[in-house]
This record gives C-alpha cells, sequence and structure tokens, in this order.
C-alpha cells in the first residue's frame, strides 16, 4: 500500500512538473516572438542584420512608393495610349490570334499561369513567361538577360517562330493599313508613318506603367507595424538569416538583377537549358538564370525558368535541400568545361516544416492585392 502511495505521488509530482514546463515553455515562446516583433517594429536601420555571404553586395529593404496621382495622366498620354492598344492588339502576330496580353495578361498578374508559354500553332516554349510587373525596373530581359533595354525586348516575341511569329519588317505596313493606327501613331510621334522603332517605344512605354501595388509589408516598412502578424515576422527573420534568401533577393523590389545556377539546369538531359550561356558563350555561365523579383510572388505561380514548380512549399524544399548534389565535380569539371556548377550561395538550410511555413507566410505578406487592368474595348481599325 505504501509504495502505490510513492508511485502516486511521484505521478502527481511528474504531472506537475511536466504541467510547469509546458508553461514555461509557452511563456518562453511567447517572450521571444515579443522580442523579434520588437526587433523588426523599428526603422529597418535598427534591424538585427541579415546573413550574408562574404562578397555579396546588398541592399535593405525599402518600401514601394505611395500611389502616383499623376498615374491617370500618364495613361493619358499619346505614346502610352498607342502602346496600350498595340500591346492588347492580335494584329502584331503573324497569324492574328496572339496579342502581348496573350502570354502577359492583367488577369494573371500579367504572365499567363502555365509553365511554359503557348504560342503560334499552339507550340509549346522552353520557358515560363516572366510577369511584366514592375518591369521598368529591370536591368536586363528574359530569364537569360539577352536584352538590356524595353525596346529591344519587345522584338524577340514578336518575331519567335513558336511566339507571335510576325515579320518585323512587314508589321508596320500591317498597321498603317488602318486609319485609326495612323491617327495614333500620329498623336505619338507627329506622324502618320510607321515604323517598327516606334512600335517598339509605344510598347515600352506602356510596359513602364505596369507596377505592383504596395503589400501589407510595404505598409509595415512604413511604420504601420500592425499590418503582418507573428508567423509572417517569424518568416521575415527567417528570410532574412536562416533561410539565406536576402543572398539574391534584397532592396525594394526583392532580387539583385544577377544570374545564379541553382541546380536545375538539366544538362546533357531532355530538358536541357543552359540560360545565359547562350548569351555569353562563358562555360561559366551554364544553367544560370536570372533572379525573379519576389514582388507579389504568390500571385505569379508556377515558379522557376522552366515553370516546374506550381506548389510554394515544394519549391522552399528545393533550397532547402541545397541542391549540391547537380553540381560537377572538380574531375568531371575539368574534363567537360560546360559542366554546370550549382551556386555556392545554394546551401543546405535545415528549415523545418513549421519554419518553411514561416516563409511562406511572409513570401504572402510582400504579395499585394492584384490591379486588373481594363483591356481596350476597341482596338484601332
Amino acid at each position: 500500500m505504501k509504495q502505490i502511495s510513492i508511485v502516486l505521488g511521484l505521478c502527481i509530482l511528474l504531472a506537475v512538473l511536466l504541467s510547469s514546463y509546458q508553461q514555461f515553455a509557452v511563456e518562453r515562446t511567447m517572450l521571444g516572438m515579443d522580442s523579434l516583433r520588437a526587433a523588426y517594429s523599428q526603422p529597418t536601420s535598427n534591424w538585427p542584420k541579415p546573413t550574408i555571404d562574404s562578397g555579396t553586395t546588398w541592399k535593405e529593404f525599402s518600401s514601394l512608393p505611395d500611389f502616383d496621382t499623376t498615374y491617370f495622366q500618364l495613361m493619358e498620354q499619346p505614346k502610352v495610349v498607342l502602346g496600350k492598344m498595340l500591346f492588347f492588339d492580335p494584329l502584331l502576330s503573324g497569324s492574328n490570334q496572339i496579342s502581348c496580353s496573350s502570354c502577359h495578361s492583367p488577369q494573371n498578374s500579367w504572365a499567363d499561369k502555365l509553365s511554359t508559354s503557348i504560342g503560334h500553332d499552339h507550340q509549346e516554349g522552353k520557358r515560363n513567361t516572366i510577369s511584366l510587373l514592375n518591369v521598368r525596373e529591370r536591368k536586363t530581359f528574359f530569364w537569360d538577360g539577352r536584352a538590356t533595354t524595353l525596346e529591344e525586348q519587345v522584338k524577340s516575341p514578336i518575331a519567335a517562330h513558336d511566339e507571335m511569329a510576325m515579320d518585323l519588317k512587314k508589321l508596320p505596313k500591317k498597321l498603317a493599313q488602318y486609319k485609326g493606327y495612323r491617327t495614333l501613331f500620329k498623336a505619338a510621334f507627329n506622324r502618320e508613318k510607321v515604323t517598327f522603332d516606334q512600335i517598339a517605344e509605344a510598347l515600352a512605354a506602356f510596359q513602364r506603367t505596369i507596377t505592383s501595388r504596395q503589400s501589407r509589408f510595404d505598409l509595415f516598412l512604413k511604420g504601420d507595424y500592425g499590418k503582418m502578424n507573428d508567423q509572417e515576422i517569424r518568416g521575415l527573420h527567417l528570410f532574412r538569416t536562416k533561410a539565406r534568401c536576402m543572398n539574391c533577393h534584397y532592396g525594394q523590389y526583392l532580387t539583385d538583377e544577377d544570374f545564379h545556377n541553382i541546380g536545375l539546369t538539366y544538362y546533357k538531359r531532355k530538358y536541357e537549358d543552359l540560360g545565359r550561356y547562350h548569351v555569353t558563350g562563358d562555360p561559366n555561365d551554364v544553367g544560370k538564370f536570372r533572379t525573379p523579383s519576389l514582388r507579389d510572388v504568390m500571385n505569379t505561380a508556377p515558379w522557376m525558368h522552366n515553370g516546374l514548380f506550381d506548389n510554394i512549399t515544394g519549391l522552399l524544399n528545393i533550397y532547402n535541400s541545397g541542391m549540391q548534389m547537380n553540381t560537377a565535380k572538380p574531375a568531371v569539371k575539368a574534363a567537360d568545361p560546360m559542366a554546370p556548377i550549382t551556386d555556392p550561395k545554394m546551401k543546405a538550410l535545415k528549415l523545418s516544416k513549421s519554419e518553411i511555413q514561416d516563409v511562406i507566410a511572409f513570401l504572402g505578406a510582400i504579395t499585394a492585392t492584384e490591379y486588373k487592368m481594363r483591356r481596350p474595348e476597341q482596338l484601332p481599325r
């Protein structure tokens, strides 16, 4: 009987101790979250420093500017009006069936929601359509950076056989046969004659008006610290530290404007894409692709240059792995200079499942409400 009482007493004591420990753990977690919130509820100059590799130049986050009250005046400028008409007009394609908006739809955050684009004669392209949001801020264009200006950028999709398949030399004459376009070109360029350079200039002028709205993260950066919940703040901290995201995604548009091989080149396999190498011819650029902006990232799935991921958890899992299993060993690289090497910035992160969900929550906070621009009610004819 005495032994039973002792065992019972020990059980009660253990239960009390366990309860006390659980309460302590809860209070500790709450205190940690309170400290984390306090660390970020202040100007960015006082934020905890991010985890950045040696030699990496980075910029602190900054918010998008407030809504430009001159926006509607800008949209009425003759060159922008012309560019918008051209952007939505299928006359720019050889088949008269495909417009720029076929792949860059305002209803789909200025992308197409497809893994890879579908173009002329339903041909499937090799790469994912990049959103045009904030395209005026890019230093290079396309996944491989082969264009350096917006005016140069518009030529490739119009002429490409698997996109719009239009002869650039014939396009000006094609448009000039319509009085509506002659009038618009006269208003924009002070003459009715249509040239391709004018077409490119007008399209670029319109694309420069395509910008993101402010997100809850922008409002948080401006001092409204109630705009992000605890999970999103944990995700922000992980993004900057353990997850190592700020080595490539930083500044106002969350991109370093550079090119990296993250291990998805499929070298010498069915879906091979050598990326930046096709532009530079440098074997060290094999498999490198541009760092996309993360502005409105949760609206622009699927992700990656080949649209491989439509699930954000799966995408973060590949970063969590480090992807170094795909990098060429020194002996292989010596024998084959083209063998791709995964960027050393890619490292195993050891993020837990809950930490991955925290990062995803933060990505939601930097995603703004979509602005679904209305298409022209009538095209120039």
